[in-house]
C-alpha cells in the first residue's frame, strides 16, 4: 500500500512539473517580482564601459552616479546599493553585463550605458526580464524604440543632428558639407544621417553633401579619407564618432591643411579628445551640460559637489548625466512607493518636469527626454560654451 501511494504522489508531482514547464514559454516576459529579492536594500545595477575604446566616457558617467549615491544613499528608508559591471565597450559584454545584473544580482533598476550600440545590446535582456533601465547618454532613437522598459535622460540624435545642421547653416554660413562616419558605430551612422537630412533641407540643395566617407572603430590613419574630402572643398565637415578616433582625425585634418570648421557630437566632450585638438581652431560639438550655464538648483548642487569630490577634474556632461540617471531612479522609486520593477517602470514613464543637473527632464511616449542642447567649441585649450538650442 505504501509503495503504491508513494508511486501515485511521485507521478502527480511529475505531471505538475511538466505542466509548469509547458506554460513557461521562452517568449513571454519574466515576472520581475520573482526576479528581484525583497530586502532592506534597493539594488541599482550599472553597466558602463570602464575598459576598452569607450572607457573615458564610462568612467565620467560612473563618477556622476557614485557622487549621487554618496549624496542620496537611501530611498523609502532603505539603503541604496550600486552593482557596477564593466561592459568593456563591447556589445556582447554589454548583453552579458545586463544578464548578470538581472539574474545574479537581482537589481530593481539598471543604469546604462554610454554608447548607443552597447545600450541596444543590453536593452532586450532587461525588457524580457521586466527590469527598467535608464540610459545616461545613448542618443540613437533605436535604444528605446519598441522597448517599454528603456528610458533615458539625454536628448536623441534626430534633435542633435538638426541642432548641428542648423548651427552649420545659420551660424557658420555653410552651404556645403562633408560627412565622415564610423560605420561600426550606430551612434556615428545614425547621427550623420540626421545631420545630412536636415542640412539638405536647410540649404534647399539635394547636392549639399559633397562627400561621405567611412572608417572603422580603432582606425588611426585617416589620410585617405581626408585627402578625398579636401578635393571637394566643403564649407564644413561633420564627423561625430568616438573621442579617440575623432581626436586623431581632427588633428590630421589640420596637418593636411584643411582649415574649415569641423563639427561633432556629444562624445567629443572628453579630455582624451581635447588633448589631441587643444591647439586647433573652429572645432564645435553638441553636448548636454555646461558648468558656466546652470539651469536648475540641482545643476548648482551637482557642480559644487563634483568640484569637492574631484578637485583635479573638469565638471563634464557625462558626469552630470550619470548623476541625473541616479536621482531620477530614486524619484521613480519614491513616486512608486515601491521597489517593484514594474511599479518603478510605470513611475518613470510618467516623468514630467523633473529637475536634473542637466536641465528639466520630461519623458515622451518613447521614454526619451525632451532637453535643451548645448554647443561648445575648443578655444585656448579648453571646451568653451558657445550657445544653446531649446527643443521646439
Amino acid at each position: 500500500m505504501f509503495k503504491k501511494r508513494y508511486f501515485t504522489i511521485v507521478s502527480l508531482l511529475l505531471v505538475a512539473a511538466l505542466v509548469l514547464a509547458g506554460c513557461g514559454g521562452g517568449a513571454e516576459k519574466k515576472d520581475a517580482a520573482e526576479n528581484t529579492e525583497s530586502s532592506d536594500v534597493i539594488k541599482i545595477g550599472v553597466y558602463e564601459p570602464l575598459t576598452g575604446t569607450n572607457a573615458a566616457g564610462g568612467e565620467m558617467t560612473v563618477e556622476g552616479i557614485k557622487l549621487a549615491n554618496q549624496l542620496f544613499p537611501e530611498v523609502l528608508g532603505k539603503k541604496v546599493e550600486l552593482f557596477i559591471v564593466d561592459n568593456k565597450s563591447e556589445k556582447q559584454e554589454a548583453a552579458n553585463a545586463v544578464e548578470r545584473l538581472v539574474s545574479k544580482d537581482k537589481v530593481n533598476v539598471i543604469i546604462g550605458s554610454y554608447g548607443s550600440s552597447l545600450s541596444m545590446a543590453g536593452g532586450p535582456i532587461a525588457n524580457d526580464a521586466g527590469i527598467p533601465v535608464i540610459g545616461c547618454s545613448p542618443t540613437n532613437p533605436a535604444v528605446t524604440l519598441g522597448n517599454d522598459y528603456y528610458f533615458r535622460v539625454c536628448f536623441i540624435d534626430p534633435f542633435q543632428g538638426t541642432v548641428m545642421a542648423n548651427y552649420a547653416v545659420g551660424t557658420l554660413g555653410a552651404k556645403t558639407a562633408a560627412i565622415i562616419q564610423d560605420v561600426q558605430q550606430d551612434y556615428s551612422v545614425g547621427l550623420n544621417n540626421y545631420f545630412e537630412k536636415s542640412f539638405k533641407q536647410l540649404t534647399g540643395d539635394e547636392n549639399a553633401i559633397v562627400a561621405k566617407v567611412n572608417y572603422n572603430t580603432g582606425d588611426k590613419d585617416f589620410s585617405s579619407q581626408l585627402t578625398s574630402i579636401k578635393t571637394k572643398n566643403p564649407d564644413v565637415i561633420f564627423a561625430p564618432g568616438n573621442f579617440l578616433e575623432s581626436g586623431i582625425l581632427v588633428q590630421k585634418a589640420r596637418e593636411l591643411g584643411i582649415t574649415v570648421p569641423i563639427l561633432g557630437g556629444d562624445t567629443w566632450e572628453a579630455q582624451e579628445f581635447l588633448d589631441q585638438v587643444k591647439t586647433t581652431k573652429d572645432i564645435y560639438f553638441s553636448t548636454h551640460f555646461d558648468s558656466t550655464q546652470p539651469v536648475t538648483e540641482m545643476s548648482q548642487k551637482f557642480m559644487e559637489e563634483y568640484t569637492k569630490a574631484f578637485p583635479d577634474k573638469q565638471v563634464n556632461a557625462f558626469g552630470a548625466l550619470g548623476f541625473d540617471t541616479y536621482i531620477l531612479a530614486l524619484d521613480a522609486i519614491t513616486k512608486a512607493n515601491s521597489d517593484d520593477p514594474k511599479a518603478i517602470r510605470d513611475a518613470l514613464a510618467a516623468t514630467k518636469d523633473f529637475q536634473g543637473a542637466t536641465g528639466i527632464i520630461s519623458l515622451d511616449e518613447h521614454g526619451d527626454a525632451t532637453k535643451t542642447a548645448i554647443i561648445k567649441k575648443v578655444a585656448d585649450g579648453q571646451f568653451v560654451y558657445e550657445g544653446k538650442v531649446d527643443p521646439k
